[in-house]
Order: structure tokens, then C-alpha cells, then sequence
């Protein structure tokens, strides 16, 4: 089993990576972790080429490698975003689009090595209402159903200010039970 936790929010050591660490606490310590914060990668602006010439992508390189060789390696992929105007954080958006040039690139076979994969969501948010986070669930559901991924679940916490996620009603329990129906590989 391997885990890759991809950090998407604006500034490192925020709520939602506090939650995404307190989570992975509770996997075993044979369970690989990669942990990656998306905003420090250099990836360049997606551009949607399907319909330029023969519609094939170049091989990837620098630090989309870095990601596309972690993505594939992974058995598990923790997306950490915070709720941002209702949705997924740019670098998780720009990490999804750029899914759709590795379905292209020859040899990659993006789409067939995805397949069984587990997904999860780990989100710090602002909302008032559950409804409010319905749409960044429903776009990393989507995502992996696209993919014949599998969902993992999610773990929500309100948290506005430094800490405040960790330390909402019922995180702790909620961080122990998130992984805990996951058959896990021992060593």
C-alpha cells in the first residue's frame, strides 16, 4: 500500500494539511506515505491540445513527472483541498486537468494503470451549510468514478482560523475512523 497525499492549499501548514497529517497518523507505519504540496511544483498552465493536429501529448517532464510518476506509484490518493469558492483549490484543479494530457501521452497508459485505485478527500472549510462542500466531493467523486477509481471517503472539518480544523467536535474520532475501513497491507 502506498499513500500519496497531495497538499492543495495556498500556504503550507494550514488547516486542511493539519487534518490530512492527523489522519495519516492513524495508517499503519508500514503503510508508505508521499506527501507532496501542490503549489510548490512548477507545472506550467494546462493547455487542452486534443484537438491540435494527431491530439497526443508530450511525455511529461521536470516536476509533472515528479507528480505523474508518484500518481501512478501510489495505491491511495489523499486530495487535501480547502473549500475554495465551493470547489477543489486551483493546484488540485490544475493536478486533475493535467489527468487528461497523461490519458494522451503514448506508453503512460494513464487510464488503464488508475483503475482500482482509492481516492480520498480531506477538506477544511468555511461553510455554512453541508451543501456548501457538496460541490468539491462531487468533483473528486466524478474524478475517480471517471477513472474507475474507487472512493475512499472524506474527512470535513470547519476551520477558519490556524488549528481551529484539528480541534472541531468530532475530528479526532473522525480522523481515526477515515482510513479504518481500508483493508491495509501488513509487512
Amino acid at each position: 500500500m502506498s499513500f500519496l497525499f497531495l497538499l492543495g492549499s495556498s500556504r503550507p501548514g494550514g488547516n486542511t494539511e493539519a487534518l490530512a497529517r492527523l489522519a495519516a497518523e492513524h495508517l499503519p507505519a508500514d503503510v508508505d506515505q508521499t506527501w507532496l504540496q501542490l503549489s510548490e511544483l512548477r507545472l506550467d498552465p494546462f493547455r487542452d491540445v486534443r484537438h491540435d493536429g494527431d491530439g497526443v501529448y508530450p511525455p511529461a517532464v521536470g516536476d509533472e513527472q515528479v507528480l505523474l510518476d508518484a500518481t501512478l506509484a501510489a495505491t491511495d490518493l489523499v486530495i487535501a483541498s480547502p473549500l475554495y469558492w465551493f470547489s477543489v483549490s486551483t493546484s488540485v484543479k490544475l493536478f486533475l486537468d493535467y489527468w487528461s494530457a497523461w490519458m494522451r501521452v503514448p506508453g503512460v497508459e494513464f487510464r488503464d494503470r488508475m483503475r482500482g485505485k482509492t481516492m480520498w478527500a480531506i477538506t477544511a472549510h468555511t461553510a455554512k451549510k453541508p451543501a456548501e462542500v457538496e460541490p468539491l466531493l462531487g468533483t473528486l467523486r466524478l474524478t475517480a468514478d471517471y477513472l474507475d477509481m474507487n472512493w475512499g471517503g472524506e474527512l470535513l472539518a470547519y476551520g477558519n482560523r490556524p488549528g481551529e480544523a484539528i480541534t472541531a467536535d468530532g475530528v479526532l474520532e473522525r480522523s481515526r475512523q477515515l482510513f479504518a475501513g481500508r483493508e491495509l497491507a501488513r509487512a
